[in-house]
């Protein structure tokens, strides 16, 4: 029994470890790609402001690393019918390019608040599609993340009728991709690297294909008359690397915990960019900032506790259900037990009768 127990709080280590690892691949790969992306796109860098195009380039790269690991024996082939890849592709392409257009018809402010929508956006559709209920603790600590993040982040808010389409349209994609990627985990048993091979090299070819034309419209510039350098060449390819490490970590976060705390992380590294942002970027740093930082924390620490506690009382409501439940083999004993008394019952009675007794 003690070396079960021990076995068992290895295992449970070993698995927060794991939780751990995978947090901070995403938050260190996330943060590392967009601070490479802004020296790569502002002006004051290298001037490539193409970002579907260049994320076309991200699944490319995946592609190809999916491609070498499946052929060196790194990964199992796992059949995923291809209307479902193609309808997840297709879905998440919408949110990439509704967050482009998003961002360029509203203001930061909107846009900002469109991002924050995403978790009560996530909580309803899982409750939706997949029956999942938040306790209160976990409502009130996303309510503070949130909160937090709306401090730090959102300044003048104005919106226009094709802006708030497109914020809708790409709060809605990116809500139900990242749940789709937990359910299709799941529904296939498939790891987080494997399906993002088996996606990847649809959405580089269709990212590819209409990226520049879509670039050239939001930023009136066409990828063809551009000037490559060998500095925005490395950068490129810095940015291919690190969105493989990100897109890695995305899937594997959303497999192992769920769409909303992978919303919650998500404010989290907003956060971080903040930060970032002033310590290497001169960014302007006020104090509104640090007191939404300060609260984001809060509500992090909050929503880890509140998480840890819901499945506390999960594990507990299991094992009193099983001690207070007989298993299919303790109702066969049982059945068979009794109807053992009963003919025992029967033979004592008519051994009776037949002795001229009775009792």
């Amino acid at each position: 029994m003690a070396e079960k127990d021990s076995s068992s709080s290895s295992s449970s280590s070993s698995s927060s470890v794991s939780d751990v690892g995978a947090w901070a691949m995403n938050v260190i790969s996330s943060v590392s790609l967009i601070m490479a992306n802004k020296q790569l796109m502002s002006a004051g860098g290298y001037g490539f402001t193409f970002a579907t195009t260049l994320t076309g380039f991200h699944f490319t790269m995946t592609a190809l690393i999916g491609l070498i690991s499946k052929a060196a024996g790194y990964s199992e082939s796992t059949h995923i019918p291809f209307f479902e890849l193609l309808w997840f592709s297709l879905v998440a392409n919408m949110s990439i390019a509704g967050m482009n257009f998003s961002l360029m018809l509203n203001s930061v402010g909107f846009y900002q608040i469109s991002k924050l929508s995403m978790i009560p956006v996530v909580c309803v559709m899982e409750w939706i599609l997949n029956g999942k209920h938040y306790t209160k603790q976990v409502k009130s600590a996303v309510v503070i993340v949130v909160a937090g993040v709306g401090v730090c982040t959102v300044t003048d808010v104005n919106v226009n009728g094709k802006g708030f389409f497109f914020a809708l349209a790409a709060v809605l994609s990116t809500s139900f991709q990242q749940i789709s990627i937990g359910s299709l985990q799941k529904k296939y048993s498939i790891g987080s690297f494997e399906l993002l091979s088996k996606t990847a090299p649809i959405q580089a070819i269709s990212l590819i294909v209409f990226g520049p034309f879509l670039d050239s419209f939001l930023t009136g510039r066409s990828i063809f008359n551009y000037r490559l350098s060998y500095g925005a060449l490395m950068f490129i390819l810095l940015s291919c690397l690190l969105a493989v490490f990100c897109n890695m970590s995305q899937y594997l976060c959303i497999g192992r915990f769920s769409a909303v705390s992978f919303q919650v992380l998500g404010h989290m590294k907003t956060v971080f960019i903040l930060v970032l942002g002033w310590l290497l970027f001169d960014s302007e740093l006020t104090m509104k900032n640090v007191v939404g930082v300060a609260v984001v924390v809060v509500g992090m620490v909050l929503y880890s506790w509140a998480v840890e506690a819901g499945k506390q009382d999960d594990a507990l409501k299991t094992t009193a259900g099983k001690q207070n439940s007989l298993s299919e083999d303790d109702v066969k004993l049982l059945s068979e037990r009794i109807e053992e008394d009963e003919d025992d019952d029967d033979h004592k009675v008519v051994k009776d009768i037949e002795l001229g007794q009775s009792k």
